[in-house]
Formats: C-alpha cells, structure tokens, sequence
C-alpha cells in the first residue's frame, strides 16, 4: 500500500453497522476455562452449570438465524450433545469464551462487502493467564469467510464499542484509556484509530462503565444504539447505588450529542438496572444493555429472585421498542458470576456478501 491511509478500512468506505442491520450469522465460543488448564476458574459453580446456558443461548438464537458454535476439536461430540443439532460447530483452538471481545469486528460498505478488524487482544489488560488461541479468532474466521483483514494497533475488545451505522460510535474511557492496554496512545489518537478501524466520523466517550465490571466498564452494560436516533442506557434511581453518579453522568453526556444523519438529539430510554447482587462476595453487573438483537428477535436476559419486578418491566420495555421482532428471555446470572452477559458471549456477522 502506497498510502498510511490505506491501512485502515475507513479508506475503503467500510464501517461498523447497527447491530439491527441484516444479519448473516452469530458466533459463541464454547466455555473452556474450567481451572484444570488454566490458573484462573471464572466461573465460580463450575464449567459444566455454564456449558448449560450456553447452549441455551445458542439454541435460542437458532430459532432466527444460522449459530456457530467455536470450539477445540477434542470438544465436538461434548458440544453436540449439549447443543444438540441445530448449531454449527467451527475447530478451533480457544483459551476462554467471550468471542465478543477476543473475536473479529465486522464491518461492511456500500458494496454490501464485509471485512473484519482484528484488535490487539490482551485479555482485558492481562486479567488472565492466557489468551493465545482467542487472539487468533479473527484470522480464522477472516480465512473461513474469505474476509479483508485490518489489524488495529489498538487493545480494545468488542464489548467496548457500540455502533449506530451511521458513522458515530459509543465507548468509555475507563475501558480504553487504560495503561494496561494502550499506555502509548493518548486520548486523541485513540479517538482517530477508533475512527479509521470503524469507518467512523464521531466517537462518543462516556467516562467509565459500571461498578463490579471485570472489563473495567464495557459499554456494552451501561448504553447502546438500539435503531438510527435513539439510544437505550441503563438507568440507576437509586442514589445509594454505586452506579448513580455513573449513570447521571453518562446521561448528561448522551443528551448532549446529536444524531449525525438527522443533526437532531437521540432519543434517549432508559431501562430500570435490576438490584444490587452479590455472589461470594463478588458485585455482580447485572444489565438488560447486554442484550443481542437477532434477525427477527432480541435474546434478552433477566435475572429472576429480586429482580423480578425490574425484569417483567425490561421485558415490557423491549416489547414496546421492537414491537416487530420476538422476545426470548434466557437467565444471565450465571453468565454474570463469570463477568458477561449475553452480548458478551456472542457476536453478530452482518449479513453482506460472504460464504
């Protein structure tokens, strides 16, 4: 390449769609990590508790669209048995199984082409022991699909970024701007990376995510773009909760940027945070954001127990503001006792031309 501009996919009219748009597939990678191997266990009632609601949540998804289900080859009958035959399954090595944040960001143009960035994955700063195989992910599923390959100097992961389509991004500092992951860019020249890798024209930064995240503050908690002009952010009433200043916060943030295509505000909805949980000791982010759109449904976790009043009105809220797709409800407490949620363990493939 003959320019440094043409390095990055904004050159070549690419961008990171609203995950509403079109859709191909979504991955899930099959959980892994049950402390045999690895130093650290992150799921604290076992690996066999979390396998379970794994391949619920890729069943779910199977009533809309085509799931794949990644995994070390050594694992495909333990995966087909307890996923049945409804998902696909891809070999291939994996240390973890958060495919959002260690997998491919998609991007598609006006071509209806897609390509894929490959952020520099360190494991949320070198949280964990190892993340050799994750970090390679997207160079597979780039040679599987027959995918353009951009490989970002940024150490970012996907949970860290939401996007409108339409050319404006949302993140937080607290996930980015961190010296565990990109001491060596300033806030500037992260905005401008940001920018070139998402095809972007506008990166909105929001301070910090919320309490008890073990990504230090993924947006994909705390707010997101859910159509073009309107954004859906988790609101916290409670000025006893730790996260009530982080929400008042955000909140004055968003209501002050405007939809770049309509050059109007975005409509702002807030959805009610569920109750302050602890398990063993441990803040629980528990979040109705980290949800997943699908094509033709929203696969939406609730948390049950104390929160049944917050997740029957989640519930009512998501019906209201996609009135044309399914709800599917699935239990993300245990996916939060590991620090995710539904969002996290997934990612979306737009539906462009690929195989």
């Amino acid at each position: 390449m003959n320019s440094e501009l043409e390095k990055f996919p904004k050159y070549y009219g690419f961008r990171m769609p609203g995950e509403w748009e079109p859709r191909r597939r979504t991955f899930i990678q099959w959980p892994v990590r049950d402390g045999e191997n690895n130093r650290t266990n992150i799921w604290p009632d076992g690996v066999d508790e979390i396998k379970k609601i794994y391949s619920e949540v890729a069943n779910a998804i199977a009533q809309f669209e085509e799931i794949v289900m990644i995994a070390p080859g050594k694992l495909y009958d333990e995966v087909r048995k307890y996923c049945g035959e409804n998902v696909k399954i891809a070999s291939y090595p994996i240390d973890d199984s958060w495919v959002r944040d260690n997998g491919p960001t998609f991007l598609l143009n006006e071509e209806q082409e897609l390509a894929a960035v490959k952020w520099r994955f360190t494991s949320y700063g070198h949280k964990y022991e190892t993340h050799y195989n994750d970090n390679k992910i997207p160079g597979h599923l780039a040679v599987e699909y027959d995918l353009p390959l951009f490989k970002s100097p940024l150490s970012i992961e996907g949970g860290a970024i939401h996007s409108d389509g339409q050319g404006t991004i949302l993140t937080t500092e607290s996930a980015i701007l961190t010296s565990s992951r990109n001491s060596q860019f300033n806030k500037e020249e992260a905005t401008e990376l940001l920018k070139n890798y998402l095809g972007a024209e506008n990166i909105v930064w929001l301070r910090t995510g919320l309490n008890g995240d073990l990504t230090d503050g993924h947006i994909d908690n705390v707010a997101c773009f859910v159509k073009p002009g309107v954004i859906l952010i988790q609101g916290c009433y409670d000025k006893d909760n730790p996260d009530y200043e982080i929400f008042q916060e955000n909140l004055e943030i968003l209501k002050n940027i405007k939809d770049r295509s309509s050059e109007m505000p975005y409509e702002i909805i807030e959805v009610e945070k569920p109750p302050i949980r602890y398990y063993n000791g441990q803040l629980l982010t528990l979040s109705y954001i980290n949800f997943l759109p699908v094509e033709g449904g929203i696969i939406l976790p609730i948390f049950g127990d104390d929160a049944f009043e917050t997740d029957e009105k989640a519930i009512k809220l998501f019906t209201r503001i996609f009135p044309d797709r399914k709800i599917v409800t699935v239990n993300g407490t245990p996916i939060c006792k590991g620090g995710g949620c539904v969002h996290c363990i997934t990612q979306q493939m737009p539906l462009g031309k690929s195989l």
